[in-house]
């Protein structure tokens, strides 16, 4: 846990008084998405101590004393998935497979209620990566497990149980932002393998919108993109039928034109 006060070193500061200003903790909080079985999913852990005891609740903790945000995320993140966190797919060379998971900071939450234990201000992260494993559960946590997103924000939310904290207002935030974000960036590749089919990317996009395109026009399109997609040279049949043409993410940051969400 750290423990932050209102500092300065500012000199010529003698009768700043620290302990005036009240201790508070900080948390990071992850939002880590995945498609499995077609599905956008969330990676849940129940909590075995309290507050909370018996919930299910997003992975995180509280940052240490000799850490940064980013340190903090992604130790977090190497704890609860086993996975390191990697750059944006377009921040790399062109030609060039992003290693480990994709992890952004996606917003700070700070009700002073939001915590019973004591004041706790929380940074949430968004973490992307293809088709994880099942997870193991760490720390404080008794089990952990993958849940569909349409039965935890949608009207299929059937386990009768809330979310801890507020993780449910965090997930529907991640949600939105890998949503949103899959419109106007190449993010959508970090749900992908290295190596990927237009049918695959395809599938990625209808599992975090929860629509379905048509085939032929979503080829035309992302293939039409400059700098989405690169021809990696290889074809497979591991989807059956005939062999379908490999891609790499290519070096866009920005599509132009945008893949735009379909009204619903």
């Amino acid at each position: 846990m750290i423990i932050v006060r209102e500092t300065t070193k500012i000199g010529g500061m003698s009768r700043y008084d620290p302990s005036a200003f009240p201790p508070f903790a900080v948390t990071v909080d992850l939002v880590v998405l995945t498609v499995r079985d077609h599905e956008l999913c969330a990676l849940l852990v129940k909590r075995g101590e309290a507050p909370f005891q018996g919930y299910w609740a997003l992975p995180g903790g509280f940052v240490r004393l000799d850490e940064g945000l980013a340190e903090a995320a992604s130790r977090e993140l190497a704890e609860e998935t086993g996975l390191r966190a990697q750059s944006l797919p377009g921040s790399l060379p062109a030609g060039q497979a992003p290693a480990g998971a994709h992890l952004e900071q996606l917003a700070t939450y700070g009700h002073p209620q939001r915590d019973p234990r004591m004041r706790v201000v929380s940074v949430a992260y968004l973490v992307l990566a293809p088709d994880l494993p099942s997870p193991r559960a760490g720390g404080d946590a008794s089990s952990a497990r993958w849940a569909p997103v349409s039965e935890l924000l949608g009207e299929e939310r059937n386990d009768g149980v809330l979310l801890a904290f507020d993780h449910g207002q965090i997930l529907a935030a991640g949600v939105e932002r890998a949503r949103s974000k899959i419109e106007y960036s190449s993010l959508a590749t970090a749900f992908c393998p290295p190596e990927f089919t237009v049918g695959e990317l395809r599938r990625v996009y209808e599992a975090v919108w929860g629509v379905v395109l048509d085939p032929r026009n979503f080829h035309r399109k992302v293939t039409g993109t400059p700098g989405f997609l690169l021809p990696s040279g290889g074809t497979t049949t591991r989807q059956g039928g005939r062999p379908a043409q490999l891609f790499t993410a290519g070096g866009a940051t920005v599509l132009n034109p945008p893949m735009l969400r379909p009204e619903s």
